[in-house]
């Protein structure tokens, strides 16, 4: 009975940390569930939910992606240099980019057989470059003209668009995950892989395309951090594919791949990103006094924690269940 208590406790701990927070937050400051804090929140991290999203993919199959940060930051740049043409181009070369990254990243994984960690390394690097080259070092304002910038400042039904976007790339992500042979693929491959070629499962397809599908949902983010702040930023991203990993952890995948879900990687999403949204209300109030950097100095630190603690964790989990059932 304790057993199986602990097991449904650890396999919801996201979920019950989100609700605690969330309990803690309204109940200790005035506007914490106030539209405007909910809808900013909703906003800013959906561009972390995208990323995220791709990256659950890419570890469901024991793989990493280290570019997503950088390549949002390159997508955000293209679609910037797009926006006079409209919407549509801005979005559209925003995602080709996205393409070609993930591309690059697949091919080496799959094909030169390099491992992921040192693919999408090489990647990131490349991706940070070119961001850098086509930008000349500097911000690239988006066209006001247009309505490009619509993507990341507007409003529908009266929920942030970015919101919107993120949560049908999640109902897609949970359909392919529980619904489709790509996703039941994934998860073999990511369980054992040489397991799954002997069975003859597309293996390198399905790694190829898991990555080509991570570098999409990083490109949109970068779409929308360019429509959301007015600019491409070419230096923007540092940090994201930390952030990504770790709301992925947190939300019950692990990195020897095999296990995921969709939705509790939204939650870790959520999660990570209440944890600073609290911090800066503290701030506010004045108990602590936290800069900008010393606030990136306990985001990293907790970030690692977290990374850390949460495969054992999940591990934990799996052998409770696995007593329970056995």
């Amino acid at each position: 009975m304790r057993s199986g208590l602990s097991a449904w406790a650890g396999q919801q701990r996201v979920l019950i940390a989100l609700f605690l927070l969330i309990l803690f937050g309204a109940l200790r400051y005035d506007h914490f569930l106030g539209a405007f804090n909910v809808l900013s929140v909703l906003r800013y991290n959906s561009m972390f939910a995208l990323t995220g999203l791709g990256m659950c993919f890419v570890i469901m199959t024991a793989g990493i992606d280290l570019s997503v940060g950088t390549t949002a930051a390159l997508a955000s740049v293209v679609s910037a240099m797009l926006s006079p043409l409209g919407v549509l181009p801005g979005l559209l070369g925003g995602l080709a980019a996205g393409v070609a990254v993930g591309m690059i990243n697949g091919f080496m994984v799959t094909r030169m057989r390099i491992l992921p960690f040192i693919a999408t390394l090489s990647g990131e690097l490349a991706a940070s470059g070119t961001a850098l080259l086509l930008a000349h070092n500097q911000s690239v304002s988006v066209s006001y003209d247009t309505d490009f910038t619509w993507l990341g400042q507007g409003d529908f039904l009266g929920f942030p668009v970015p919101a919107w976007i993120a949560l049908l790339a999640y109902v897609y992500g949970s359909i392919v995950l529980n619904y489709t042979s790509f996703g039941r693929n994934i998860l073999a491959v990511g369980g054992n892989e040489e397991a799954a070629r002997l069975m003859g499962l597309p293996v390198d397809r399905v790694i190829f395309l898991t990555y080509v599908q991570s570098s999409v949902f990083a490109s949109l983010a970068g779409v929308i951090l360019a429509a959301q702040f007015g600019a491409g930023q070419p230096a923007e991203g540092v940090g994201w594919e930390l952030f990504s990993i770790a709301a992925v952890v947190v939300g019950g995948t692990l990195l020897t791949g095999g296990v995921g879900s969709v939705a509790t990687t939204l939650a870790g999403v959520l999660l990570l990103g209440l944890i600073f949204n609290v911090l800066n209300f503290e701030n506010g109030m004045g108990w602590i006094s936290l800069s900008a950097y010393w606030q990136s100095v306990v985001r990293g630190v907790f970030l690692m924690v977290v990374v850390m603690a949460g495969p054992g964790t999940a591990r934990r989990v799996v052998r409770l269940g696995q007593t329970k059932t056995g």
